[in-house]
């Protein structure tokens, strides 16, 4: 028998699982989604998430409350008579009457190995660590911090030039799988939940503007881990002279390579970059108001040397 589902959720990383819900033949009362957010080239016009717009083209009923703690808010919740809530990177804290609401609970899909990387940015600070492996993992929500015990997991490998984008799109696909597979065993009595472990705790926490300069002085490897767990949003940048004045440059992919010099050097005409120690050869990079290109392209347009230095 179909669940009667309340699916909350807000990015794009989100709606593959809400999809995927709806093709699984489950009852959506309802979805919650963050509210309209200011957008265009002035700032100007609200654009609603991509949660929305799916929910919009599969005629589900939208709500988009700035908050849940109302009294008002929790009654129209449980009046839905949900059996269960699906969150996935939602991006509102829910309270107790709303995680008590549905008859089965609340799961919640996260991005990561749970207890490692709880919180905002599981995707970037996994590989911003140097992690190999992550993954999925449906939990039941609790009022802690994604503290509740896990139900399902798929882990997936992270490659050594991986980028965060590319390891969301990933795990997107593969959450949506393991929360259609979580509901099929829940409708089945079947889905069980195992304690989270105490040892490993890290917490992700969400990614400061003031974090993303790149530091020529830190170990290739760290350089390296950088730009791609920032790549391609927010992105990791530097600045460098570029025609007599000074560039700002988003580096959007790199590799790790050979070479040694000054931190921030450059050491050939393949955009290798020395670090604190090792070197970095980056691969595709951003000037400001342009478009991503590969680094052999941008070098044919900026003219940079050998010798010349990255800040």
């Amino acid at each position: 028998m179909p669940l009667r589902v309340v699916f909350m959720g807000t990015p794009e990383f989100s709606v593959p699982t809400l999809r995927a819900i709806a093709e699984a033949g489950h009852e959506i009362e309802a979805v919650y989604t963050q509210p309209p957010r200011a957008a265009g080239r002035r700032g100007l016009e609200l654009t609603p998430s991509p949660v929305q717009r799916e929910a919009e083209r599969l005629g589900v009923e939208v709500q988009t409350p700035v908050s849940l703690k109302s009294e008002a808010e929790q009654q129209a919740f449980r009046a839905l008579g949900a059996d269960v809530a699906v969150v996935v990177a939602y991006g509102l804290l829910l309270p107790k009457p709303i995680i008590e609401a549905p008859r089965l609970g609340c799961l919640n899909g996260h991005a990561s190995l749970l207890p490692r990387w709880r919180g905002a940015a599981p995707i970037q600070r996994a590989i911003m660590a140097g992690d190999t492996e992550t993954g999925m993992m449906v939990m039941r929500m609790e009022e802690g911090l994604d503290t509740g015990p896990v139900a399902m997991v798929e882990k997936c490998a992270i490659g050594p030039d991986m980028t965060a984008g590319e390891l969301h799109d990933r795990l997107m696909s593969l959450g949506a799988a393991l929360m259609v597979e979580a509901l099929a065993r829940l409708e089945r009595d079947t889905l069980t939940f195992t304690t989270q472990a105490t040892a490993g705790v890290t917490y992700a926490k969400k990614i400061d503007k003031a974090e993303t300069r790149v530091d020529w002085t830190r170990p290739a490897g760290e350089v390296h881990d950088h730009i791609r767990g920032l790549s391609p949003f927010p992105g990791a940048w530097c600045e460098i002279e570029i025609g007599g004045r000074q560039e700002r440059l988003k580096l959007l992919r790199s590799t790790l390579s050979q070479g040694a010099g000054e931190p921030g050097g450059i050491l050939d005409d393949r955009l290798t970059v020395a670090c604190g120690s090792g070197a970095v050869r980056l691969v595709e990079v951003q000037r400001a108001g342009g478009r991503p290109i590969a680094a052999q392209e941008f070098l044919r347009g900026a003219k940079l040397e050998k010798g010349m230095k990255f800040s």
